[in-house]
């Protein structure tokens, strides 16, 4: 399943341009005095300092980052493994820990005079929200155009298309700096922490084994800038869901800065200037783009909405159903997820699938399921209870259906993962069609077809719907493979909602049996992007 994004407030901004102004001008200001952080390089091969990168837009106050009470437990990978589902390897600042200092600074963070109140639940937030940012006046909804989790495959592999030359410069700089990437992210935070000291409150306390997420996605994202409009969706939806963060106009020229400083350092065989101002284009673009996005989404949404637990449910002992109210309304499509804060991590956001369509109530329901030092999965699932107050990011997910086709759904749900194969169930059904749909539920063991019951009855009351369980043990083989056995497919959208290793050999699956990529849908977590899409 999938695990949680979240939101903050952030200043409006208007574009100077569409950010393509990179090169020069306004944004890179070079600086005749080189800094170095301690023990470490000059940025570049000659001695330069990366040119300073300024934000287009106007500079407002911004919202603030929770209050860190806590101290870190032990290093975990767990909790983005745990999740079926997407974690799309663009996660925001807080969730890339780094290898500098380790513990936040004493300061309080810039806008920690500005409280937000508590929720009108009658149930008053933990300590870490208390200082939390005022709420909007009015109730405010995000546009709910979906959003592509996993950058676009490089415009240039498309045939008889070529790559831009700036395209050509940052391939051959990621040539170069691959092999040593747990260096260049080292090097990256150590250069942000020490020059710009103020931004490690927006970072979470421990800086665990996701800390390479922001750099992975700004390095994705440059080495895909010749696919313009996927990419846009994609940096679009990375802007949205920073805001939640803290992340404010005046930071992204910071982390250009340090991310030049990186590559120029690590990348000296190839550097020059020439690739320098490739980059500098670059991330001016990829920069202002998320700017733009940021100050659009303001107008229309919270940067993060406060929810109230309601039930908790402990289906087995290592799995819960978490229902929560939100404190505002909030929109979501079936097939989406979100990003989730405890109080008890506060800073680090994991995503969850929403496991219903939208309800008339207004809750939302999320399967969890806790793993060996997951820090968030083992809150929700162990330590949550009805009157715990979470914070919930915006909604985003692309594996959404079509209601303009009447194409089958063939959907495969591995674990945790049924939950949103569940709401694309329930949504269809909603919108009283009756386009058969295909559900593979697909587990270990039998004890862990935990929401097999559900399924059933869905089943019993939609007879266009086919529920078939797949238990590794029984069957002998993984659930992709299972679906070999049935079909065809030819005419059906492909869904999947699973751990890593169950979307990469899925789509492998669907494929070999004739199922185009563009009829497979699935919210992948990083790992996926980091193998490509």
């Amino acid at each position: 399943m999938l695990e949680a994004r979240h939101t903050m407030d952030a200043p409006t901004t208007t574009s100077a341009d569409n950010g393509t102004s990179g090169g020069g001008g306004d944004w890179f200001t070079p600086r005749n005095k080189p800094t170095t952080p301690p023990d470490h390089d000059s940025g570049t091969p000659d001695g330069r300092r990366p040119a300073v990168i300024r934000p287009v837009g106007r500079q407002t106050a911004g919202p603030e980052t929770p209050a860190d009470g806590t101290t870190a437990p032990p290093t975990s990978t767990a909790d983005s493994a745990s999740t079926g589902a997407p974690d799309q390897g663009h996660g925001p600042p807080d969730e890339i820990p780094g290898p500098a200092p380790t513990a936040p600074p004493s300061a309080p963070s810039p806008e920690a005079s500005s409280p937000r109140p508590a929720p009108a639940t009658g149930t008053p937030p933990p300590a870490p929200f208390a200082s939390a940012m005022a709420p909007p006046a009015e109730p405010r909804v995000p546009a709910q155009r979906p959003a592509p989790m996993s950058p676009p495959e490089p415009a240039a592999s498309a045939p008889g298309r070529q790559a831009s030359p700036d395209a050509i410069l940052i391939r051959r700089t990621m040539a170069e700096v691959t092999p040593v990437a747990d260096k260049v992210t080292s090097y990256f935070y150590a250069l942000l922490f020490v020059r710009h000291p103020d931004l490690r409150p927006l970072f979470p306390a421990a800086m665990d084994t996701q800390r390479d997420r922001l750099l992975r996605a700004l390095l994705t994202a440059a080495e895909h800038i010749d696919n313009s409009d996927a990419l846009a969706d994609y940096l679009q939806n990375l802007g949205r869901g920073h805001r939640k963060y803290g992340t404010r106009p005046e930071h992204y020229p910071a982390v250009g800065e340090c991310l030049i400083g990186a590559l120029s350092k690590y990348a000296a065989g190839v550097w020059n200037a020439e690739m320098e101002a490739a980059w500098v284009r670059t991330y001016t673009t990829i920069s202002q783009i998320m700017i733009d996005a940021a100050a659009a989404d303001e107008l229309r949404a919270p940067a993060w909405w406060y929810a109230e637990i309601v039930t908790h449910e402990l289906r087995t002992p290592d799995i819960a159903v978490v229902t929560v109210r939100p404190d505002q309304p909030y929109p979501f499509l079936a097939g989406q997820y979100t990003s989730l804060e405890t109080p008890w991590w506060p800073r680090i956001w994991r995503h969850y699938s929403f496991a219903s369509a939208p309800r008339s109530d207004g809750l939302l329901t999320f399967h969890v399921k806790a793993v060996p030092a997951g820090w968030v999965s083992n809150a929700l699932v162990h330590r949550a209870r009805p009157g715990d107050i979470v914070r919930l990011g915006p909604p985003a997910g692309s594996m959404t259906v079509d209601h303009t086709t009447d194409s089958g759904l063939l959907c495969l749900g591995g674990g945790t993962g049924i939950a949103p194969i569940k709401a694309l169930v329930e949504d269809v059904a909603e919108h009283g069609e009756r386009r058969p749909v295909e559900v593979f539920y697909g587990a270990r063991t039998d004890h862990d077809l935990y929401d097999i019951d559900t399924m059933l009855r869905l089943q019993q009351s939609h007879p266009w719907l086919s529920v078939r369980a797949i238990i590794d043990q029984l069957a002998h083989q993984q659930l992709p493979d299972a679906v070999r056995a049935y079909g065809p497919w030819n005419e059906f959208d492909a869904y999947l909602s699973g751990p890593p290793g169950m979307i990469r050999n899925g789509v492998d699956t669907l494929r070999d049996i004739g199922i185009p990529s563009e009829r497979i849908r699935h919210d992948s977590v990083e790992e996926l992007v980091a193998a490509g899409p």
